[in-house]
């Protein structure tokens, strides 16, 4: 069986819950609350805004705590930023913070509490459990699986991210081929995701979504043409087009850590892991990807001819959709 009508399978059942779900931003909201005085706190919530989907959550603070001072709004590129001053008798610890509307999204919210005495806690809340109890001193491994789960979640609920992914795939023949376009891809999105997160670079959020999505578009034609036997500059050389779009895609993993507004000591720590659940996200969809090919070819399944010029359809129209969708956006931002 050929390789290609097996993954032409594959493709056909991502696409449907992609088309389901429609693609996914994992825009991660923060809350900092940093202890002055005993009892006193500075807050800083940040509300992921300005990305195809409102997002709505807000955080509830213990019964013990009340507004020291007037809270400041700003609207910030890629989230609502609200800063105030809270005092909460007897302190935090002990006490459960809730994240109202985190139940509704696939978003999660890092929170992190710097106390007087110096202890500090970070805490990555989950959608399925939007709470957590305050007063347990965080390593800095504990620190790290947060923003390594964070990386994770990143690529494997980041659909479009995905989409690329596959498409390669469904262009490589090869197996050494598929190696050096893998890690054209890696090499390319580490660069822009360091580079963005470091504050060396920047991209606005609805240009650089629109961009994704007309890449996402672009292999579309290419799929189409590897089936067909013919030939193309992207079907010669994969991996230069696989590094291009890498570092496009880079800034798009970015935003899940650029908005969070991370402390300079902790940027190198953060940055490492989520780099690193992000691999290890894309290498285990490609791994799921191989296994699936070997399965079936073993198994001798013989699949509609139809099915084989399903991927490269499937993908060209989606990014057609997206690219459609996010110049929209952008247009109506201008307005």
């Amino acid at each position: 069986m050929k390789r290609g009508w097996l993954l032409a399978s594959i493709a056909v059942l991502l696409f449907w819950v992609a088309g389901a779900a429609g693609a996914h931003e994992l825009r991660p909201g923060v809350l900092e609350l940093r202890e002055g005085r005993p009892g006193t706190y500075s807050l800083l919530w940040k509300r992921p805004a300005g990305g195809e989907v409102e997002i709505r959550i807000a955080p509830v603070l213990p019964p013990e705590c009340r507004a020291a001072s007037p809270g400041a709004t700003l609207l910030t590129p890629g989230a609502l930023v609200v800063r105030g001053t809270i005092a909460c008798e007897g302190g935090l610890r002990g006490r459960t913070i809730a994240i109202d509307g985190l139940q509704s999204t696939l978003t999660d919210v890092l929170v992190r509490v710097y106390h007087a005495d110096g202890w500090l806690e970070t805490h990555l809340v989950k959608p399925f459990d939007p709470q957590v109890t305050l007063g347990e001193r965080t390593s800095a491994l504990q620190r790290s699986g947060a923003y390594l789960r964070l990386g994770v979640e990143h690529i494997l609920l980041g659909v479009d991210h995905l989409l690329v992914v596959l498409g390669l795939l469904l262009i490589v023949r090869d197996r050494w081929v598929l190696v050096k376009t893998i890690t054209a891809f890696t090499v390319a999105h580490s660069i822009t995701l360091a580079a963005a997160t470091l504050g060396f670079a920047s991209v606005p959020v609805l240009p650089l979504n629109a961009a994704i999505a007309l890449s996402i578009l672009f292999l579309g034609p290419e799929i189409v043409r590897a089936r067909r036997g013919q030939t193309s500059f992207t079907i010669r050389h994969p991996w230069v087009v696989a590094f291009a779009f890498g570092l496009l895609h880079g800034f798009g993993f970015a935003s899940g850590l650029t908005t969070m507004g991370l402390p300079p000591a902790e940027i190198p720590l953060a940055l490492l892991m989520f780099n690193v659940g992000v691999e290890l996200g894309q290498l285990g969809f490609i791994a799921l990807i191989l296994l699936l090919e070997r399965a079936f070819r073993v198994l001798e399944i013989q699949w509609p001819r139809f099915v084989t010029a399903l991927p490269g359809l499937m993908v060209g129209s989606l990014g057609a959709y997206w690219t459609i969708q996010r110049l929209a956006l952008m247009w109506g931002a201008t307005r």
